[in-house]
This record gives structure tokens, sequence and C-alpha cells, in this order.
């Protein structure tokens, strides 16, 4: 009888821990799912001459008001009809507005306002250091020429590896997919999907689709990276819940990727993403960059995502597309021109 009374006892103990253990679980679980934005025309760093962080409703509201897109004025970019002329013809060889011009203002979407984190609204993403500046080693920032290709349409045609993987879709352009996940001229769209085990975050920008193994904790996720020879677009990621977030750890980044990214860093940094449900519509997303052989400090960016309406649509980027090919052969034709001569 005794026996019994003891096994009952222990029962009892058991389902009462597990009362208590299950729902502080679930609460140390932000819900993340469902289909979100980061649209905003705040930017990285903060622009010259604006020496505050944040700014009132008024303030944002006249800054976004004054603000151009790749090119493309405040007044032109409320015009639907802006854009390129399709009677003009071809832009001038090197053109200042060959590549910034290319697209019809209609399909510019980077959001009327500045990005609102919190309750505030932000005139960059870096919020640390304070000055909204990406810290740089003296000479350390990258090269970033071969974005000239974009804006003058010249650019290396050796072979089909000398276009920029954004060109080639193989990765997203403006690194909306991360890690360091930042909006863009358009397609700002993102699915975020939460299993028992893992996270899996859906792009529309070039439909990268960014898969995350959940660990129970930071050392567990530590101990699971993979091994550096084996190196992935967007990184090795691992992730685990603390303090009611969702924490992203990267490492490993293929340095190709890194030379176009706009968040650089080598095989030997980290990038730490942090996710928290801040409210019924609101995630507040941020992310530290660390590398000491390219930074003089750590520092990081926050941004937010906002619920909107799905599903996210495929973003078919090579379907159809002749640019390659034509590119390539026009190079090829001029060789063997030039060769005859």
């Amino acid at each position: 009888m005794s026996l019994n009374v003891s096994l009952v006892a222990k029962a009892s103990l058991c389902a009462l821990a597990l009362a208590v253990v299950v729902p502080a679980q679930a609460e140390e679980r932000p819900d993340l799912n469902g289909i979100w934005t980061n649209i905003s025309m705040t930017k990285l760093t903060r622009p010259a001459g604006v020496d505050k962080l944040v700014l009132t409703e008024e303030e944002a509201k006249r800054v976004a008001a004054g603000l151009g897109v790749a090119g493309v004025s405040a007044s032109e970019r409320r015009d639907s009809n802006a854009g390129t002329d399709p009677n003009a013809g071809a832009p001038e060889k090197g053109a200042k507005d060959f590549g910034v011009r290319g697209y019809h203002a209609f399909w510019i979407d980077p959001g009327e306002s500045l990005a609102k984190v919190k309750d505030s609204y932000r005139t960059s993403y870096i919020v640390d250091p304070k000055n909204g500046q990406i810290p740089w080693r003296k000479g350390k920032e990258p090269d970033r020429s071969g974005s000239i290709r974009y804006v003058t349409g010249i650019g290396d045609n050796t072979d089909p590896e000398a276009l920029p993987l954004t060109e080639r879709c193989i990765t997203s352009f403006g690194n909306t997919a991360g890690p360091g996940m930042l909006s863009v001229l358009y397609n700002n769209n993102y699915q975020f999907l939460q299993t028992d085990d893992h996270v899996m975050i859906l792009t529309e920008m070039i439909h990268d689709a960014r898969i995350v193994p959940i660990y129970e904790n930071a050392k567990e996720a530590r101990a699971n990276h993979r091994p550096a020879s084996m190196k992935l677009w967007y990184g090795d990621s691992v992730g685990w819940y603390e303090d009611g977030a969702l924490y992203v750890e990267t490492t490993n980044i293929r340095p190709e990727q890194m030379a176009e990214s706009s968040v650089s860093i080598t095989e030997n940094g980290r990038i730490t993403e942090r996710f928290e449900r801040w409210s019924d519509d609101q995630i507040v997303y941020s992310f530290t960059v660390e590398d000491d052989s390219l930074y003089t400090q750590p520092w990081t960016a926050e941004l937010a995502f906002y619920p909107t309406e799905g599903p996210v649509y495929e973003y078919a980027c090579h379907e159809g597309n002749y640019a390659m090919t034509n590119i390539l052969q026009g190079a090829r034709i001029k060789e063997r021109e030039a060769a005859k001569k």
C-alpha cells in the first residue's frame, strides 16, 4: 500500500513539474510565424549631416518626403508614369543613368516611411556605434567598384562567373536574405515558419530560404556548427531561444558572397541575429557583426518586421531571362571581330 502511495505521490510531483515547466518553455519561444515585411526608406548607415538616430513622426515624414531612390527623385517616385521612356532609345554607353533609370517607377517600392522600430523612427539601421557608421579598420573598407556595372552597364564578361552573384540569381540583392536582413528597392516580404526544431525564413527577393536548426541553448548550438570545409551560401546558421527571443549565429560565410554584401565579414567572423516579438504587429530584429580583421569594434543594426498580406510569390529570377547569354555572346563576337582586324 505504501508503495502505491509513493508511486502516486511521485506521479503527482511529476505532473506538477510538467505543469510548471511546459508554460515556461512556451513563454520563452516567441511566435514568429507568418508573413512579414521590413519595407523602409531607412538605410544601414546614417546619412551625412544627420547627427541623431531617432526622429519625431513629423521629422521622419519630412525626411522621407524628400528622399530619392536609385537615381529616381522623390517627385518621380510618386509619378507612376516616371521611369524609362520606351521611345528614348538606349542610354549612352557608360552614362550615369544606364542602370539607375532601367526600372519603370511603377516597380520601385521601398515604402514611404523611415523605419519605425519599437516606438521611434530611425535615421539608420546601425544603432552601435552611436554615429550610425560602420567602424572599418583603416584600409579594410571593401572595393565596391563592382557595382559600377549596374550603373553604367560596363563590367567583366570573361565568363559566367565574372558576372556578380546577384546578376546570376545565386544570392539576394542588397542583403535581403542576410545574415543581416535589410530592406531594398522592392520585394521586401518574408515568410517565417517555426517547427519544434527548425526555423525557416523564406525571402521574396531571389526566393532564398534559410533553414536554421534550433538547439536547447547557445552552447549546444555552437557545438553543432558544421565543419569549416562546408561553405554554404548565407553561411552556417544555428539557433536557440533565450530571454523570450530567437537567436541565430552564423559563421563560415562564403567570401565571394561577402564581397558583394553590404554586411561584410571574413570566414573567421560571425553575425548574431536576434528576433523578438515586440508586439502583436512588430518583430524587433537586430544583428551584431563581429570581425576583428575588418572592424575596430563589433557593430549592431536594428530594424523591425511588420505583418503584411501574403502569399510570398516566387521570384523566378532567370526564368526566360537571356541577359547572361546575350552578354557573353556579344563579348565573344567582339573578340572575334577584334582578332580579324
